[in-house]
């Protein structure tokens, strides 16, 4: 399966903030959409980070209390790795592994399209294995 199928079923949905709005004001976003990382936009839409918990976690055990009141873009990631829509499950499932992470936006020319998260993959694999496991009960069963 590819990226593309999975933002089929799932939608297109990416929470997004602005670099200049204050980490506890993300944090707040975070836990009431109950996701766990949003894209940060500049102003002409271009990818300028993303932010996750972990990176909250991070900037807070280094700060304190303070951290939460910092721009965004004191903590989020820049380096942002991204998925594409033609790329397979599989591929993304070692991309993530390899590199820690939970969450990749979708670029398709330079434009965000989605988000996948290392959950959305994972429930994809298990319908895959169920999928495959009552074929082969079927098979046997019809001997």
């Amino acid at each position: 399966m590819l990226v593309s199928q999975i933002l089929k079923t799932k939608g297109d949905l990416v929470f997004t903030a602005s670099p200049q709005e204050t980490v506890g004001a993300a944090a707040a976003l975070l836990h009431s959409r109950k996701v766990g990382a949003m894209v940060v936009l500049e102003a002409d839409e271009s990818i300028a980070g993303i932010l996750s918990e972990r990176d909250i976690v991070r900037q807070i055990a280094k700060e304190g209390a303070s951290a939460l009141s910092k721009p965004i873009s004191a903590c989020m990631t820049r380096d942002v790795i991204f998925a594409q829509p033609d790329e397979s499950v599989d591929d993304l499932l070692s991309k993530m592994t390899d590199r820690r992470i939970r969450h990749l936006p979708v670029a398709r020319g330079g434009r965000l399209v989605g988000i996948i998260s290392i959950g959305d993959l994972v429930k994809y694999k298990i319908q895959e294995t169920q999928a495959e496991a009552d074929g082969l009960k079927a098979y046997i069963a019809a001997g």
